[in-house]
C-alpha cells in the first residue's frame, strides 16, 4: 500500500515538471566554439623588457684622493673633563719584589726613611730639601725641616707595608709603600710635604696641593 502511495506522489511529480516547463519556457543561449586568439597574439607579441645596468666611470667608482692646500689638519680638541683621561699605570713592581711590613720607620727626609737596616724613598716622589727655605706673603720659614719632620709624625710607632727586594738585596731603594690603606706617596704630596716627580703618578695632587696652600705651598 505504501509503495503505491509513493509512486503516485513520484508520478504526480513528473506532471507538474513538464506543465512548468510549457509554461515558462526557459531561452537557451547557443554556445559557440571558443575564439582563436592564436591571431591576435600573432599580431601583438608580448615584449619583454630589460633593464640594462647603467655602466658607472671606473674612476667614480671609488672617491679620488685629495691632495693639495684644501686639506687642512687641525689639532684635536681637549677634553671637556677629566671624566674620561685615562690615568697613568702605576710602575709594575719586579717579580722577586713582595710586600713586606716594615716596622718603626724613621724620616730621613720629607720622602724617605729607614727601616729593620733598609733605606727606602717613596717611589714616584721628590724629597724637599732639609734646607730648603720657603717664602709665603714675604714671610720665610724653614719649610724643608717642617716637611721632614711632618713625615717622622705621620709615620711615627707605625708600620709601612712597601713593596721591596730580597732581604740579601739592602741597597737603596725607590719603592711604593701604603700606612693601612693609605697611598704614602699620595698622602705626602697632596699634603704639600714632598714634590711629584715629571715622570710619575702624582702630578694632579702637587697641582691640589699648590692650589689649596697645603705644606710647603703654604703659610708656616
Amino acid at each position: 500500500m505504501m509503495i503505491a502511495v509513493a509512486s503516485l506522489e513520484l508520478l504526480v511529480g513528473i506532471l507538474l515538471l513538464v506543465k512548468a516547463a510549457t509554461l515558462f519556457p526557459v531561452e537557451r543561449t547557443a554556445t559557440g566554439p571558443a575564439p582563436d586568439i592564436s591571431d591576435e597574439v600573432a599580431q601583438h607579441p608580448v615584449r619583454s623588457i630589460v633593464n640594462s645596468a647603467r655602466k658607472i666611470a671606473e674612476n667614480l667608482i671609488t672617491p679620488p684622493q685629495i691632495e693639495g692646500p684644501d686639506v687642512e689638519r687641525v689639532e684635536p680638541r681637549s677634553p671637556l673633563g677629566d671624566l674620561g683621561l685615562a690615568t697613568r699605570p702605576k710602575p709594575s713592581m719586579p717579580k722577586d719584589w713582595q710586600e713586606t711590613p716594615l716596622y718603626r720607620p724613621v724620616a730621613t727626609s720629607s720622602a724617605g726613611f729607614d727601616s729593620m737596616g733598609r733605606k727606602l724613598f717613596i717611589s714616584g716622589t721628590q724629597s724637599v730639601e732639609a734646607d730648603r727655605v720657603c717664602l709665603f706673603h714675604d714671610s720665610a720659614w724653614p719649610c724643608g725641616q717642617r716637611a721632614r719632620a711632618a713625615f717622622n709624625n705621620w709615620i711615627r710607632g707605625r708600620a709601612l707595608n712597601c713593596f721591596v727586594p730580597p732581604a740579601v738585596d739592602r741597597f737603596p731603594v725607590a719603592a711604593t709603600c701604603r700606612l693601612g690603606k693609605q697611598d704614602v706617596g699620595a698622602w705626602l704630596v697632596s699634603n704639600g710635604w714632598a714634590l711629584a716627580l715629571p715622570s710619575g703618578i702624582y702630578g694632579k695632587a702637587e697641582a691640589t696641593a699648590r692650589t689649596a696652600e697645603m705644606g710647603i705651598f703654604g703659610p708656616p
